[in-house]
C-alpha cells in the first residue's frame, strides 16, 4: 500500500469520525501520516495526536483526536482528498488560495516537508497538493 493511500484513509476516517461523532480514531502510523495529522494538530483541527504500538505488534499505530469547537461540534467537518496514486497534482504558490474563506487548511507537500498552503505561500513554495480540511 503507498503512502498516498494511507494519507487518504487518515482523512477519509477523520471524515468519517467527525460526521459520526466519533471523538478519538485510530490509524496506521507512517511519517507522513504523523506529519500530516501534527499540522491539523498545529491548525486546531485535531486536539491531540498521540504514537503508540499496541501490545503484541511490532507495528505504531496513531491516535487522533478530534478537536471540539465552541459548540461543542467538531471544528472538523469535511475533507477533499486532491493527491491520488493515479493523479497527482502540483501548484504554485501563487495558486494557493484561502479555503473556506479562512476557516479552512489546504495541505501541501513541499520540499521542506508538509505546511499549510498559507505557510506555503508566504515561504514562496509550491508542491504537491494533499487535501483540504475544512
Amino acid at each position: 500500500m503507498s503512502n498516498v493511500y494511507r494519507i487518504g484513509n487518515m482523512i477519509t476516517a477523520l471524515k468519517n469520525a467527525s460526521m459520526a461523532s466519533k471523538p478519538v480514531i485510530e490509524v496506521m502510523h507512517t511519517n507522513n501520516c504523523e506529519s500530516i495529522a501534527k499540522l491539523l494538530e498545529r491548525t486546531g483541527f485535531l486536539a491531540e495526536v498521540k504514537t503508540f504500538k499496541p501490545k503484541g505488534t511490532s507495528v505504531k499505530r496513531l491516535s487522533l483526536t478530534l478537536a471540539n469547537g465552541a459548540d461543542g461540534s467538531f471544528k472538523l467537518t469535511n475533507t477533499k482528498l486532491y493527491t491520488k496514486p493515479s493523479r497527482r497534482i502540483y501548484v504554485k504558490s501563487s495558486e494557493l488560495m484561502p479555503v473556506s474563506g479562512g476557516y479552512g487548511v489546504v495541505v501541501v507537500s513541499t520540499p521542506q516537508g508538509y505546511m499549510t498552503g498559507s505557510e506555503a505561500k508566504k515561504k514562496n513554495l509550491g508542491g504537491e497538493l494533499i487535501c483540504k480540511v475544512f
